[in-house]
């Protein structure tokens, strides 16, 4: 009795998830489909390392990404994929490169736009230098010597306005590192002149007055009001700590997308009719149980798809799908070990109750297997590859709840208690054979 009210209570469950997943779609909780589905504009930039040596390209490119994730999350970019990625050029020479996936973006001006006006901001001292040629001493050359401040070391920035010539004014606050940095230069630098550079550009060439322990700066380099909102804007979203070149673009159309996701949702639906078609002739009505049980281990992970939220690319539905033939592989084994249990001269329950603990492990050990292997693509593969990784992992770990606990409830509360309905069971079963 108890397993009948369980199977009325999941299969009441199961409704609810239906109309979750159905009823949901135009609300709060869509779909996201990434760029091969959704379409939108593929971006590869190199990044220039040259003056980089070992952990700080590292540490460059993963702050780089970061940067860029935000810039691209700040202007509301749905489920933007940001990834570095070791390269080599033509010459043989290993280099930095930065992908920029943007689904939903299809004008690339917008989308280089985006990502292009993140500025790389830097303090410089000015040092004259004089270059001697014989007994002539030459005109002074100005060098420009690094100090290791950029704009990975503001914490804010602000616009005001000058309180005497209205002059538009960008306020600087560095973080701790910064902070220390500014104080340490202009206590050491009283008289020299500290030039800020604006993506290799001079904007501002301000004399050390005195020295400077509180981290705050000001930029004003002759900015209307918009020019100097926007650069507030960018460096508050961060600058970029390397510079980068567009090297590559790509734009992928909605139509293009839509009819991948149409292709791969009728591959699945065909999939599934020849799977059940198969449970049920060869199982008949435990293959019909099995069928229901595989109907609501899609509802379960299309609601997971919605409420993670997991983005769906062509690869994603193709792990989608072939983690429902895992899942039809668990019930396979479950089957032949009761129809082993039932042939050794078991009751029906017994049968069912063994059977379901004897293929466990044969269960447990596939799926751990696939389920490893899905971790593995996940953290060394590609974006397309993580796609494919995430959903298959998830399908497998879902599909060991169905088969072990759903059609194992729906299998019990059927079963005779009878002797007399043994045989005829076993006969609309299939169990029998």
């Amino acid at each position: 009795m108890k397993t009948r009210i369980s199977a009325i209570i999941i299969l009441i469950l199961t409704v609810f998830i239906v109309l979750f997943v159905f009823k949901t779609e135009e609300t709060k909780f869509p779909y996201k489909f990434g760029l091969d589905i959704a379409g939108g504009t593929h971006l590869i930039y190199e990044a220039d390392i040259s003056g980089l040596e070992g952990a700080e390209i590292v540490d460059s490119m993963d702050s780089l990404r970061d940067v860029i994730e935000r810039r691209t999350n700040l202007f509301g970019v749905s489920e933007p994929l940001v990834q570095t990625e070791k390269s080599k050029s033509d010459d043989g020479e290993k280099s930095q490169r930065l992908i920029v996936e943007l689904p939903g973006v299809t004008d690339i001006n917008v989308a280089v736009e985006m990502i292009g006006q993140t500025p790389l901001l830097e303090f410089k001292l000015v040092k004259n230098t004089f270059v001697e040629s014989g007994d002539e001493e030459t005109e002074p050359q100005i060098l420009f010597e690094d100090t290791g401040i950029t704009g990975r070391t503001i914490e804010k920035a602000q616009l005001q306005f000058d309180s005497t010539s209205g002059e538009p004014i960008v306020s600087l606050s560095f973080n701790k590192e910064g902070k220390e940095l500014f104080a340490k230069i202009t206590k050491e630098n009283i008289g020299e002149t500290l030039a800020i550079f604006l993506d290799n550009s001079p904007i501002s060439s301000p004399v050390i007055r005195d020295e400077i322990k509180d981290g705050k700066a000001q930029i004003s380099g002759g900015f209307t009001p918009q020019e100097a909102k926007l650069l507030v804007r960018d460096l508050n979203y961060g600058a970029l700590p390397v510079p980068i070149e567009l090297i590559s673009t790509q734009t992928i159309g909605a139509s293009i997308g839509e009819d991948t996701l149409n292709k791969g949702m009728m591959a699945g639906i065909y999939g599934l009719i020849v799977v059940m078609i198969f449970l049920v002739l060869w199982y008949r009505l435990p293959g019909l149980l099995a069928s229901i049980s595989l109907i609501i281990y899609i509802a379960i992970l299309l609601a997971i798809f919605k409420l993670i939220p997991v983005t769906l690319t062509s690869a994603g539905i193709a792990g989608f799908i072939l983690s429902i033939g895992m899942a039809v592989d668990a019930n396979v084994l479950i089957f032949e070990r009761i129809k082993e249990e039932l042939k050794d001269g078991r009751d029906i329950s017994s049968a069912i109750k063994e059977g379901f603990s004897r293929a466990w492990l044969s269960i447990r050990d596939s799926n751990i297997s696939s389920i490893l292997t899905a971790i593995i693509l996940f953290w060394f593969g590609t974006s397309l590859v993580e796609g494919f990784a995430l959903t298959f992992g998830l399908g497998v770990l879902v599909s060991m709840f169905t088969a072990i606990t759903i059609t194992r409830t729906f299998l019990l509360s059927i079963s005779p208690k009878k002797d007399s309905e043994f045989k005829k069971f076993l006969f609309n079963s299939g169990l029998g054979k």
